[in-house]
């Protein structure tokens, strides 16, 4: 009998192995959208008898993504009244005093709200800010953005409640037995991360981000002058009739380029003696000032408008793919924005470059930036959709100011009593939820809309991974392995190997999801060497949520990576040497906090 057991434990922990591999592809690749990846994961193991139907769905109730979720709401309710937006004068005065005290202002303000909000969600709303604040002072964008992003990971390590990883890692420690997080447990720790790497930045970092041009103008984003336009002479046109060379097109306008194209074939005749005819397409190329002139002329359409006149009025904005968004590796066809929004893509930034044809096919990344063309009465709504983050030209969404006040209370109401210990943290964020939707800081519809599925999912799919790396003994042999490995140089060394592997991982793939597979291997590791399992658990929960390198390693990288004109050498440039800072500090400050 004991024969047979050890040969089914060896084949479930061969199985789940095989599809901790195929996760950590899967989700490092990203070609199959990372909450559907977990969604899979967690079917083929059900499927395979590998968890129960309870284990399966238990991820769903676990308190980790009932706290994620709650989290999400109370965020929503400070922002939809105004308390995170009372500080961006400040901002806007001190950009024109001072550069470096606007950049420690936008530090410091980005880290304690991301110490007690999803810091994701913090960044989104201050993108804007800073872009404003950036064009209004004629300031490089790139050299606020990257502070903003890595000061709202440096705030996220402070509480329990900074980032969903904090929260997760501290779910499954409950789960085996041990101590949930406190609060402020990592709050020590977190601050001294704080302060290092606001020094870093300030002394070095900066410095190290490349001096491009101010973004003084939209067009900046989208390559200055040379943006391509597809145009249609329509009866009415002033240029039909006349010569390329003479027309009222090349002599009103600055055009940098035109391409007739008449029946689908370009004419190579030159300028001097083509003519111009009705339904004539041009291609032009232009700066985005004259475009705007071009639109306003009469008898002239835009390709995407042919459809016929629009009596709507119409906004230019820019938008940033978000990270996790729906759209992301979806093109706008697929997605059907034009029919949902009124919405024309006229151009888009997709890692590092301008891409201005085909654009309705295009697969695209989070990250990526869009100009598009939207009914002015859609804009709101195309805030509200979460796929996309604003970070121009759109109206600013009127407050609930008389319920400030509150939703501030709520908050710290929430971080009072979780800290004290009088509720536990998932009631906590409960309560706050129902209070924020009872004093009508948001209301309901906005509170379900506040919520990012796509990270609930995923946090419910990866955790019953971790669940079948422990039933399945997996986590245990994979615990021997490190032992074997590192355990003959002591627990600190094997903490510092953890934070390592934790924080090359993170760089490739969800956070979330290396935290939950690391967890249970972290574990039975300290279980095996007879320490405290603490220190490693910190380790993996500090690291996961420092992912300084490349855009695609945090989310609030890749949130800025298009608005910023960011290229992937910028971050490894900037990023390797605090990655490294923060890796030594671990190694040499978690065992004094947190001994074996």
């Amino acid at each position: 009998m004991s024969g047979g057991r050890e040969t089914a434990m060896t084949l479930e922990i061969f199985l789940v192995l095989g599809l901790v591999v195929s996760a950590v592809i899967l989700f490092a690749t990203e070609r199959i959208p990372v909450d559907l990846t977990a969604m899979i994961l967690m079917a083929t193991m059900l499927l395979s008898g590998l968890i129960t139907p309870e284990e399966a769905i238990g991820g769903f109730s676990n308190p980790a993504t009932v706290t994620v979720g709650a989290m999400f709401v109370l965020s929503a309710g400070l922002f939809r009244t105004g308390a995170v937006n009372v500080v961006v004068n400040l901002f806007s005065r001190l950009a024109r005093i001072s550069f470096l005290g606007v950049l420690v202002a936008i530090m410091l303000t980005i880290g304690i709200l991301s110490a007690f909000i999803n810091n994701t969600a913090a960044v989104a709303i201050f993108l804007p800010v800073v872009l404003a604040v950036a064009k209004d002072a004629g300031l490089p964008a790139a050299r606020l953005l990257m502070p903003l992003s890595f000061a709202a990971m440096f705030g996220g390590v402070c509480t329990l409640i900074g980032t969903s990883t904090n929260i997760l890692v501290s779910s499954i420690a409950e789960k085996h037995g041990l101590m949930p997080f406190g609060m402020f447990e990592m709050s020590g720790l977190g601050l001294i991360f704080f302060a290092a790497g606001s020094a870093y930045m300030l002394l070095i970092g900066i410095w190290l981000i490349p001096r491009r041009s101010p973004q003084t103008t939209r067009s900046d984003v989208f390559g200055g002058n040379d943006y391509l336009i597809e145009i249609i002479l329509g009866p009415r046109a002033r240029s039909v009739g006349h010569v390329l060379a003479e027309s009222p097109l090349l002599h009103d306008l600055n055009l940098r380029r035109v391409e007739v194209f008449r029946d689908g074939v370009r004419l190579h005749e030159s300028a001097d003696t083509l003519t111009l005819q009705e339904g004539d397409l041009l291609k032009v190329c232009c700066d985005l000032e004259n475009f705007l002139k071009l639109r306003e002329r009469r008898g002239i359409a835009l390709r995407q408008e042919n459809n016929g006149p629009s009596e709507k009025e119409l906004a230019l904005v820019e938008a940033v793919v978000a990270p996790r968004s729906t759209l992301d590796g979806r093109s706008l066809q697929e997605a059907r924005l034009r029919s949902r929004y009124g919405l024309t893509a006229l151009a888009i930034r997709h890692r590092g470059e301008v891409m201005r044809e085909h654009l309705e096919s295009m697969r695209l990344r989070a990250g990526d930036v869009l100009l598009v063309e939207v009914d002015s009465d859609q804009l709101e709504a195309l805030r509200e959709d979460r796929t996309f983050v604003l970070v121009s030209e759109v109206p600013r969404p009127v407050f609930r100011k008389s319920r400030m006040l509150i939703s501030v209370a709520i908050v710290t109401g929430v971080v009072v009593a979780a800290a004290s210990g009088l509720v536990p943290v998932v009631a906590g964020v409960i309560i706050g939820c129902i209070l924020m939707i009872l004093g009508r800081c948001l209301t309901l519809e906005e509170a379900y809309a506040a919520i990012n599925w796509k990270v609930i999912f995923l946090l419910a799919g990866v955790l019953t991974l971790g669940t079948a790396l422990e039933t399945s003994g997996a986590a245990h042999l994979l615990g021997e392995v490190l032992v074997k490995t590192a355990g003959d140089f002591g627990p600190v060394v094997l903490l510092s190997a953890l934070y390592l592997v934790t924080s090359l991982l993170t760089e490739m793939m969800s956070n979330n999801a290396t935290a939950a597979l690391l967890a249970p291997v972290a574990i039975a590791t300290a279980e095996m060497m007879g320490v405290d399992s603490r220190p490693l658990l910190m380790a993996i929960t500090f690291a996961a949520s420092a992912s300084f390198m490349t855009p695609v390693g945090y989310q609030t990288n890749t949130l800025i990576y298009g608005p910023g004109q960011f290229r992937y050498a910028d971050f490894l440039r900037v990023g390797t040497p605090l990655n490294l800072l923060f890796w030594m500090l671990a190694t040499i400050l978690i065992p004094r906090f947190w001994p074996f």
